[in-house]
């Protein structure tokens, strides 16, 4: 790609969104069940998305329920990330709402400490911190064979990149969320702010996943086309990775982890890179724009949680093949 080449283009014939192409044909619901059946039989290694790497820090506790299991995580004296079981094995109390010093999480009610290492019953769960989101290992819950690390699709080289995390919840499943995902075909009609010119096809340069064309709208007839690939690397993540146009190599990963029946958090990450001299500066400016492409996610979330919401309240009332 072309580095000094501006990526926008002009759309030469704006198509109104009721003249558009119907997608309805192409996003066969068997197709879509046998893409979420293949992801969801994938191995996971029992690990969890928990949160936003950066949202644990070194004084005060993370705390989320995930799958039904109360969560506490934390960092010790050198920045190495913790977790166990969220309530404290004194008289019970919410560790997530204590208090981190030296590296060990104290107790508010009686000031128990637990530097992470087994005591009195309370065992450890295994934590991961890959950089831009931190994983919790729930054997108990996975019930799968463990893995030593969480199963992270290639990303862009952090030194070149800019990530930002959004973290919304839904009532629905995790499977209902990669859904969600597995059909690309809804872009345009269902965020036609977002995107336009859209078309897919399955598979997606050898890979098991889709090939989506598509042109994210700027302003007016300023649109930028990009090809991305979706692809499902374990059963609670669907991932978009642009392959050519601007921005080659970035990726967005869409992770969908089980608070409670029902009740799913959607934890997305973006992480964006580009050969362009510019994006060094946009890297410096990071504080300032991941706001940003945190309001961008949370709006095409808006939509896209009322259809895995949708899509849960009809399977759970037997008006949709579960």
């Amino acid at each position: 790609m072309n580095s000094g080449r501006c990526p926008l283009r002009l759309r030469r014939r704006p198509v109104a969104w009721e003249d558009q192409r119907p997608t309805w044909r192409d996003a066969a619901p068997g197709l879509i069940a046998a893409a979420l059946k293949r992801a969801t039989a994938r191995p996971s290694g029992n690990w969890y998305v928990l949160a936003a790497a950066r949202e644990i820090g070194r004084d005060r506790p993370f705390g989320r329920t995930v799958a039904d299991t109360e969560v506490v995580a934390w960092r010790d004296a050198g920045g190495r990330l913790l977790a166990g079981p969220g309530a404290c094995p004194h008289l019970g109390a919410p560790l997530k709402d204590s208090r981190v010093r030296c590296g060990r999480v104290v107790c508010h009610w009686h000031g128990l400490a637990l530097n992470g290492a087994p005591f009195a019953g309370w065992e450890p769960f295994p934590a991961h911190d890959d950089g831009v989101l931190a994983w919790v290992r729930l054997d108990a819950v996975g019930g799968e064979e463990p893995l030593p690390r969480p199963v992270i699709p290639p990303r862009p080289r952090p030194a070149g990149a800019l990530d930002a995390v959004w973290t919304g919840i839904g009532a629905c499943e995790p499977e209902d969320v990669l859904a969600n995902r597995l059909d690309p075909w809804h872009g345009a009609w269902f965020h036609p702010y977002t995107f336009v010119d859209l078309s897919v096809a399955e598979p997606g340069d050898g890979e098991d996943g889709f090939s989506v064309e598509v042109s994210f709208r700027v302003a007016g007839r300023a649109v930028v086309p990009v090809r991305a690939v979706f692809t499902a690397p374990e059963p609670r993540t669907v991932t978009m990775r642009i392959t050519r146009g601007e921005g080659v190599g970035s990726v967005v990963e869409t992770h969908a982890t089980p608070l409670a029946p029902g009740r799913t958090a959607v934890v997305e990450a973006i992480i964006a890179t580009s050969p362009r001299p510019g994006f060094a500066l946009a890297r410096t400016a990071a504080p300032l724009i991941r706001p940003l492409l945190r309001a961008t996610a949370a709006r095409l979330w808006r939509d896209d949680l009322t259809y895995a919401e949708r899509r849960w309240l009809l399977r759970r009332t037997g008006r949709f093949p579960a």
